[in-house]
């Protein structure tokens, strides 16, 4: 809806000779204007009319006066600006002048409040001052020999692991340890029925009894038929068969003999006992069982030292056993003399090292493989058979290697960034090539240069050609 300026429709006029009818219409053309800036405040406006106010104060104010419409044609504003479709005539020029007038005023009063409250927001963007440089903390690249280790999953196996299987047959009554015990050698671990085989003993022992009389009556017998047969006082075939007969009781007493220390260890097995020193297992069977040769009792397990077993790759292995090559570890003739560390699964590091003993004969064909065998000492009985954990060793030396702290070193969508803060203070993203780890730091293989300072800490706040304010960084002791 189309506002109008309060003064938009007055009209001024110089000419001291106009008519009394003339001023009644000019007081009409009032008493609209009065009117129309009524309804328009009636209807919620503001400031001046729009053109439906015009037209219904034009309606009222005419019907009270009786003034006809023709008589105000020369009076009223032009029509582009308030004339109503009942309100016909020509534009008054001097109305229109004036109205220009005021438009512009109007608008370069604007202009001038415009352009008034922008100078002060420039004078005030001139006059704040610039932002202080960020707070970084820097590390110095560092540049020494690292050596490299290589970590692999091993598992831990016994020493020796023995299984107990009972030698005999017969009824378990008896089971003389505690699961998973430490057991030494000889120690009593179940029992077998022995009554059966104490039985069979004391047949054994009858028999071997009656064997020795039968062997002393012939050699009783040999002896008396030596002499006479040398007189010829008896034939000398009744001599022979004497000899013989003592050889057969002979023969018998050994064989009952063998019977009766065979008797004596079924017996002894109804007592099985271990026979290494190590950790008992579990057992498999229970007191009352029928058991066999093939039954397996339980196991013990030999565990101080301990073996580990881990496989390396055979590049790995090609790698390592040539330890002529500058800064390579020789794994096959200074294997002994290469300490292993084991991190266990909570991630804490055995207290004790350990060696390794061989390696395997041949290359796993389904794997690509090689066992690698070692030992680690167990005085504590901590480690157990079946345990995985990794196995730590050095590998190679990387012989003049550059290193920053871990927190300096940004990966973004596969590739690596570091901010580097130049002589000026100004920083620089630049990306760069890893290689392994050691401790907190990290290998540099491309990128950086010896002596270079990178941000550590606040790289977050820094943009590309940006000056900061370089602190030392705190962690560079871990390096």
């Amino acid at each position: 809806m189309l506002l109008f300026s309060a003064a938009a429709p007055v009209v001024e006029t110089t000419n001291a000779a106009a008519t009394d009818s003339q001023g009644r219409n000019g007081s009409l053309i009032e008493d609209v204007l009065r009117r129309a800036q009524q309804i328009h405040k009636q209807q919620g406006g503001f400031w001046g009319y729009g053109f439906d106010d015009w037209a219904r104060a034009w309606r009222e104010t005419s019907q009270a006066d009786s003034q006809s419409d023709e008589n105000a044609i020369g009076l009223l504003p032009d029509r582009e600006n308030v004339y109503t479709k009942q309100v016909l005539g020509r534009p008054n020029p001097e109305e229109k002048r004036h109205t220009s007038n005021i438009v512009c005023c109007l608008f370069g009063a604007l202009l001038l409040a415009l352009s008034t409250v922008m100078a002060g927001c420039e004078r005030q963007a001139s006059s704040a001052p610039a932002p202080p440089a960020p707070t970084v903390e820097v590390a110095a690249v560092i540049q020494k020999d690292v050596p490299v280790d290589g970590e692999w999953v091993g598992t831990l196996q016994g020493y020796v692991n023995a299984q107990i299987q009972p030698q005999v047959t017969g009824y378990l009554v008896r089971q003389d340890y505690q699961e998973g015990s430490f057991v030494h050698t000889g120690q009593l671990l179940f029992e077998i029925d022995p009554r059966p085989f104490q039985a069979a003993l004391d047949q054994a022992k009858g028999q071997l009894a009656q064997a020795e009389a039968q062997m002393a009556n012939a050699e009783i017998n040999v002896k008396r038929d030596i002499p006479e047969a040398d007189a010829h006082a008896i034939p000398q075939s009744q001599l022979d068969n004497d000899t013989q007969m003592l050889a057969a009781a002979k023969a018998t007493v050994e064989t009952d003999q063998a019977a009766v220390e065979a008797a004596q260890l079924n017996l002894g097995y109804t007592r099985i006992a271990s026979l290494i020193d190590g950790i008992a297992g579990v057992t498999a069977v229970q007191v009352g069982n029928l058991v066999t040769q093939s039954t397996v009792l339980t196991s013990v397990s030999q565990v101080n030292p301990i073996k580990v077993y881990f496989p390396i790759s055979e590049r790995e292995y090609l790698r390592m056993a040539d330890g002529s090559a500058y800064g390579k570890v020789d794994w096959l003739t200074h294997a002994a003399q290469i300490p292993l560390e084991l991190i266990l699964a909570d991630g804490s590091t055995y207290s004790d090292r350990g060696k390794i003993i061989f390696a395997d004969r041949q290359v796993d064909t389904n794997t690509g493989t090689i066992q690698i065998v070692g030992d680690f000492p167990n005085p504590k009985n901590l480690l157990r058979p079946g345990q995985y954990a990794q196995i730590r060793a050095l590998s190679e030396v990387l012989k003049g290697a550059l290193l920053v702290p871990q927190a300096a070193v940004n990966q973004l969508q596969g590739s690596y960034q570091v901010v580097v803060v130049a002589a000026d203070n100004k920083a620089q993203i630049r990306k760069v090539e890893v290689g392994p780890t050691t401790g907190t730091s990290w290998v540099i293989t491309a990128g950086l240069r010896p002596g270079e300072r990178v941000v550590t800490v606040g790289t977050e706040k820094v943009n590309d050609g940006q000056v900061v304010n370089p602190t030392p960084y705190h962690g560079t002791e871990g390096q």
